[in-house]
């Protein structure tokens, strides 16, 4: 002040000329801030649009909202089909601490309020709110809140929550609009990413039918293609085992095919039906069915105990419009996310073209079978047409030009030639006769195997191997019930040969033509007695008149020594 105690000049537009100032670097900063906000606020929009991948796209989401609202805690909900939370991304909380807190929100209380009503919502205290219901043990305190909704065109994907505001204040409105537009390029980023997602599955999915198709028609092991496909369906969908279950042709389980975890105990399952079985669920439905829990599924009631310790699972039948193959099941542990729709959409076609594949490949070994069976049936025509017409010709001429033979030794030369030819016909006729039984080796009375394992039973007996000899369609001409009199008959001939012959050598033939069974049984021995016991004989000869045939016995037909047993029936039995 002036010695008169006035004022000086120019103090008052001075002070208001200092508060202009001041009033001027507050807007100033607030205008330097709303730039540094815009300008984060693009390049957070821009981060989440470079990225395809859908993990790193959302996780990208929740750190830009963070920086963003300068928030302590945020998280991202993806909302399931069955409008809970699928999924959780937290970002704030270690992982530690995320382990102390235990499961991750489903979605109640405040964050299934932005379910419910998806539209923003700002709290200044979250316990003041009516659907807050309190923090699990070990949770840090939370008070302020500010939820938005993401859209994917016009579904809602799911939520943003941001949590505790730096420095005690509130979310305000402009921390709204900022979260609400990084929301909007989330939604196009979220689908670009998705887009992206479902082309790169659908590739797995082709290149994994593929990989299956190529396997099954180059002639794999069936059981090694069905595993080798569980595993490709397992690595695609994220899963951590899978079952196939065989369905047979009256929908019986006659076998099961698992990989992954626990696995063993889904191995190798025979039922007499799907029912009680998830395979059951999957039929009923005719294609694809979810299950949020398996384990606890009402509809798995046969063995529920395999089931122990998984939760989300999908079946899906593997059928054409002819077949009806199988059912694939693929499950999670519990506590993992439920399958997700765009994660088994392409399931069903995977599964039908595997589908499709098996039944190609049965065709295809259908069609070798076919072709082996004809080429059998080319070699027996030509063995019988070519070969054993050249081999009697051969013999006709050696008989021919034995007469003009005047040498003893000479002469016993040839006709033990031509024996030898008469007994390769026999070989060959056999041989044919075989070649033509190989179609249904399992079905008829399979004579023929088990007469071989008969001699061979009988070699220890009589110390050397006799010589078999079979000709005709005995496993498919001869019935069940006349191969079994005929093996008996076989077995005790022998046996006779062994204990009372005295042989070095013998000969069993097995002849089926003209409606008869003919076995007969030769040996080099003492021959028969007429005094000898007749026990075992009068056996045999009691089979034969059962079945309207004869039992002959005597010395052989040649000089040399020895017994002929011929055993002869009908191979249409009379009627009783």
């Amino acid at each position: 002040m002036s010695a008169d105690g006035r004022p000086p000049q120019g103090g008052v537009p001075r002070l208001r000329l200092d508060e202009l100032l001041a009033e001027l670097q507050v807007r100033i900063d607030e205008v330097r801030g709303t730039r540094d906000r815009l300008t984060g606020l693009l390049e957070a929009v821009m981060s989440v649009g470079r990225e395809l991948d859908l993990p790193q796209v959302l996780r990208g989401i929740v750190e830009a909202a963070v920086v963003l609202v300068d928030a302590q805690y945020g998280a991202l909900g993806v909302i399931g089909d069955d409008r809970k939370l699928a999924e959780f991304l937290p970002v704030g909380i270690s992982d530690d601490l995320r382990a102390q807190i235990g499961d991750l929100p489903s979605g109640h209380g405040i964050l299934g309020e932005l379910i419910r009503h998806p539209e923003p919502l700002r709290l200044s205290e979250l316990s003041e709110h009516s659907a807050s219901y309190g923090f699990p043990a070990h949770h840090p305190p939370m008070h302020s809140f500010l939820g938005v909704p993401i859209r994917v065109r016009n579904d809602v994907f799911g939520n943003l929550y941001l949590t505790e505001k730096r420095g005690g204040a509130e979310f305000d409105a402009e921390d709204e609009a900022v979260l609400s537009t990084l929301a909007v390029a989330a939604g196009i980023a979220i689908e670009n990413a998705r887009l992206f997602e479902e082309v790169r599955l659908r590739e797995r999915w082709l290149e994994a039918s593929s990989d299956v198709t190529s396997s099954l028609l180059s002639g794999a092991c069936e059981d090694e293609v069905l595993t080798g496909m569980l595993e490709r369906a397992k690595d695609i969908t994220s899963a951590d085992m899978g079952v196939f279950y065989l369905l047979g042709s009256g929908g019986e389980l006659r076998g099961s095919i698992a990989s992954g975890r626990g696995a063993e105990a889904h191995r190798g399952i025979v039922l007499p039906s799907t029912s009680g079985t998830l395979a059951e669920a999957a039929l009923a439905h005719d294609g694809l069915i979810t299950v949020p829990d398996v384990q606890s599924d009402v509809r798995v009631t046969v063995q529920r105990e395999r089931w122990t310790g998984f939760g989300p699972a999908v079946a899906v039948t593997v059928s054409t419009k002819e077949r009806l193959s199988g059912v694939l099941i693929l499950a999670r542990l519990h506590g993992r996310p439920v399958f997700a729709t765009a994660e088994v959409a392409a399931l069903p076609g995977f599964a039908g073209q595997a589908a499709l594949a098996l039944e190609l490949a049965d065709r295809r070994r259908d069609a070798e079978q076919m072709s082996m069976l004809e080429d059998h049936d080319r070699i027996a025509r030509d063995l019988h047409d070519l070969a054993i017409q050249r081999l009697f010709a051969t013999g006709m001429t050696l008989q021919s030009a034995q007469r003009f033979v005047d040498h003893p030794q000479a002469s016993e030369r040839l006709a033990r030639a031509v024996d030898d030819l008469d007994a390769t016909i026999k070989i060959i006729r056999s041989t044919i006769f075989g070649l033509r039984e190989h179609d249904a080796p399992a079905t008829g009375s399979q004579l023929r195997s088990r007469a071989v394992q008969t001699l061979d039973e009988a070699t220890a007996g009589l110390g050397f191997a006799p010589a078999l000899r079979m000709e005709g369609l005995i496993d498919t001409d001869v019935p069940p019930a006349v191969a079994d009199d005929a093996l008996a008959v076989l077995a005790e001939a022998l046996t006779n040969v062994a204990r009372h012959a005295g042989a070095t050598r013998a000969e069993a033939s097995i002849v089926a033509e003209d409606g008869t069974l003919t076995v007969t049984v030769t040996d080099n021995g003492v021959g028969v007695s007429e005094g000898g016991r007749r026990s075992g004989l009068r056996n045999l000869a009691e089979r034969a008149e059962r079945l309207g045939g004869t039992l002959r016995v005597g010395p052989c037909a040649s000089d040399e020594p020895g017994a002929r047993l011929e055993w002869r029936v009908p191979l249409s039995p009379p009627p009783p």
